[in-house]
């Protein structure tokens, strides 16, 4: 086959010849040679007239290599300074060997002499694949590089995301859970020292209340980062537990949906949809000033899991707020963004300011 291009689509060539009758014997050897196939050829014969006519249209450029005020040397040097990448195939009525790999060299794709123009169509053909497949690699480097560039910041957003998860911990450790031993402590010894029983009694319930606390406190930290209902009870008890945690305390009214059977085996994306609804419900009370909430569960195919969050609350200006800048104002939004990506899904936000915020991801 001459070429692997739409037999419907012309192949455009742009010639360099100062013979006319040269470039019409062309036209009749490709039309002879390759019937099917249509060919639109132009004559340009000066260094002037061929860069006006590089602003075309073209598949190809024929250049002879013997011409009184122009070469395919020039022609090629053109090419290069305007970073073009058109194939330039020579035609000679006479080249010797060594002329022939120089010209090669200096970038020309093939050459052919005048008396072969019936294997025109075939070299024509070969030079166009051949540019199909460099551009298509150029295409496949340059997604590479974005796929790179985006692992990389990925990357470095994974390690920024688990450093702020490590020091969000620390703070709940030293200022709650900490704090509240050091209390038992405190009370313990003073049980321990005192002579009055009865203080002693009271110093030791007091403890005895505050250890409760404690557990509490750390039954709810661990909750945060990985509910034991997910892997004992599946995703829709851990999604309606920890909306009873967060959202009722606040006077949320709650409303739990599902689509889909949940499977047996639950992949990571699980434990990132119960992150994502615990994250939501937070802002949700801290900021919203809701009444109702809506969280609904798509289990959908290839594992893949559709969480949709919607509540009535005032809203936000969704520019202002995600504007590119981190702050105590969006962190939570940052983070769900971040965690949604990381685990590969896609995550989107509706919301006008009084119309409620509905957050949607698919993992």
């Amino acid at each position: 086959m001459p070429s692997r291009v739409n037999d419907s689509t012309p192949i455009r060539l742009l010639c360099v010849e100062d013979n006319p009758d040269d470039v019409e014997l062309m036209g009749i050897a490709l039309e002879r040679a390759d019937p099917h196939r249509r060919y639109v050829l132009e004559r340009v014969d000066n260094a002037a007239s061929f860069v006006a006519a590089l602003d075309g249209d073209w598949d190809v450029i024929l250049c002879d290599f013997n011409l009184p005020r122009f070469s395919p040397y020039a022609a090629l040097q053109i090419l290069v300074t305007r970073r073009s990448s058109l194939p330039l195939i020579v035609l000679t009525r006479a080249i010797g060997e060594e002329a022939a790999v120089h010209v090669l060299r200096c970038g020309a794709k093939d050459y052919l002499t005048k008396d072969k123009l019936g294997t025109l169509p075939q070299i024509i053909g070969r030079v166009l694949e051949e540019r199909r497949r460099q551009r298509e690699k150029e295409r496949l480097d340059a997604e590479l590089q974005g796929a790179y560039a985006r692992l990389k910041e990925l990357s470095a957003r994974f390690v920024l995301a688990q450093e702020r998860e490590r020091s969000m911990i620390s703070r709940e450790l030293h200022d709650q859970l900490g704090q509240t031993l050091t209390a038992v402590v405190i009370h313990l010894h003073a049980a321990e020292r005192t002579p009055d029983p009865e203080a002693a009694r009271k110093h030791g319930a007091t403890a005895a209340e505050l250890a409760n606390g404690a557990l509490q406190q750390l039954k709810t930290l661990s909750f945060s980062l990985r509910p034991a209902q997910l892997d004992l009870l599946g995703l829709v008890p851990a999604v309606q537990s920890a909306m009873q945690r967060i959202a009722e305390p606040a006077g949320l009214a709650i409303e739990l949906t599902t689509r889909g059977k949940e499977p047996q085996a639950l992949e990571e994306n699980a434990a990132v949809a119960v992150r994502l609804v615990q994250e939501a419900l937070t802002n949700t009370v801290r900021h919203a000033q809701a009444t109702q909430v809506c969280v609904r569960l798509r289990f959908l195919p290839q594992g893949r899991i559709s969480v949709l969050i919607v509540d009535d609350g005032m809203g936000f200006d969704k520019a202002a707020v995600l504007n590119g800048q981190q702050s105590e104002r969006n962190i939570g939004l940052y983070g769900m963004i971040e965690r949604t990506e990381l685990a590969g899904g896609t995550l989107h936000i509706r919301t006008r300011e009084g119309r409620g915020v509905a957050i949607l991801a698919v993992l």
